[in-house]
């Protein structure tokens, strides 16, 4: 692209098929090259495998930033060499959105404890050990409030919990559980065994979460869609993670969550949550985490679940999750606002070597 602002690249995870017949249209993210292209910014495709890590390193020490869709876990992959080479050509100049040091700032559920005293928290623990998650946890859990559990890293529902006591004759410590995994059934077991089978968790990913399970839960949930600090859109859907399949079982029609509805980010429904989250929330988390302006994603959701209703009949909100790593599907706005931060980025990276 001649006269170009920058160059990029829009990397995403793939096979050796995919990797051999690059191209955006071949893509989820075709909106966004178009959308690049449009401000005058060359974007090229590059489908990453740990098999040839060390070819996509070299691609984009050729280019100015790269932006990366990739998840935590995926088919028993995680992130680990991937997130090594984006370190790697980051302390070379190249800008990494998102930057791995940030997804373990704000991509993980530790964001929850961490931030819990703004005003999307809620009674949230974190158990950095496992004798904290035994001693702890179970003095935690009351009849008749459950509570849920959360690794650290993951995605698609893996490793979330709801945990709730089942009433025995015995007064024996027994529990039923549900993964927030799509399929899941719920199971009846002794708290301590499940206990048990938690302590992966903190050995492979430094603790576990703890929040209280929200009563509302079948009101759905609302992701609210964000490029740097500026809200670019919300999706709502009608979840079924944590909820126990009807008697038809998990794979009825009934147990299938509901479609998501996107928004635009001046939808009135969500004005209140917008002003929040850019006068007071945004500003709160990234002085709580320690993270520049500058170093926030082009793209990053927030994941609300609704609160109890105030004494005047307002909806609250209560954070579940924030979502970095792979942000997809997006609201139909989002990637122009995602180009836009770009542009800024880049003549802002321009400006400083000019001035170097």
């Amino acid at each position: 692209m001649t006269g170009a602002i920058g160059k990029v690249a829009l990397l995403w995870r793939g096979d050796p098929e995919a990797r051999n017949s690059l191209h955006p249209r071949n893509s989820r993210l075709e909106p966004v090259f178009q959308a690049l292209a449009a401000r005058n910014i060359y974007a090229e495709p590059a489908v990453y495998g740990d098999d040839w890590v060390s070819e996509v390193r070299s691609e984009l020490l050729a280019l100015d930033g790269v932006l990366v869709w990739v998840d935590p876990i995926c088919n028993g992959q995680s992130r680990t060499k991937l997130d090594a080479m984006l370190r790697d050509v980051a302390s070379q100049g190249v800008w990494v959105s998102t930057h791995p040091d940030v997804i373990l700032k704000m991509g993980v559920k530790e964001v929850l404890y961490r931030t819990r005293h703004i005003g999307w928290g809620t009674d949230t623990a974190a158990y950095h050990s496992v004798d904290s998650l035994r001693t702890e946890f179970p003095r935690r859990l009351q009849l008749n409030e459950p509570r849920v559990l959360k690794r650290n890293r993951g995605n698609g529902g893996q490793g979330v919990w709801k945990v709730e006591r089942v009433p025995t004759a015995d007064s024996s410590d027994t529990v039923r559980v549900l993964e927030g995994r799509r399929g899941s059934i719920p199971a009846v077991l002794s708290l301590m065994e499940f206990l048990i089978r938690c302590e992966d968790y903190i050995r492979q990913d430094g603790c576990v979460i703890d929040q209280p399970f929200q009563p509302r839960l079948a009101d759905g949930m609302i992701r609210c869609y964000v490029s740097v600090n500026r809200v670019v859109g919300y999706g709502h859907q009608l979840i079924k993670a944590l909820i126990a399949p009807p008697a038809d079982g998990p794979d009825s029609p009934a147990a299938q969550p509901g479609p998501r509805i996107m928004y635009y980010n001046s939808t009135p429904q969500f004005q209140q949550l917008r002003a929040l989250m850019e006068s007071e929330w945004i500003p709160q988390m990234t002085e709580a985490l320690h993270i520049r302006p500058d170093e926030l994603p082009v793209i990053w959701d927030a994941d609300f679940l609704y609160g109890p209703k105030t004494r005047d009949g307002d909806d609250t909100y209560v954070l579940c999750e924030i979502n970095v790593s792979s942000v997809l599907p997006i609201p139909d706005q989002a990637p122009d606002e995602i180009a836009q931060s770009v542009e800024t980025r880049l003549r802002s990276r321009a400006t400083a070597q000019f001035v170097q």
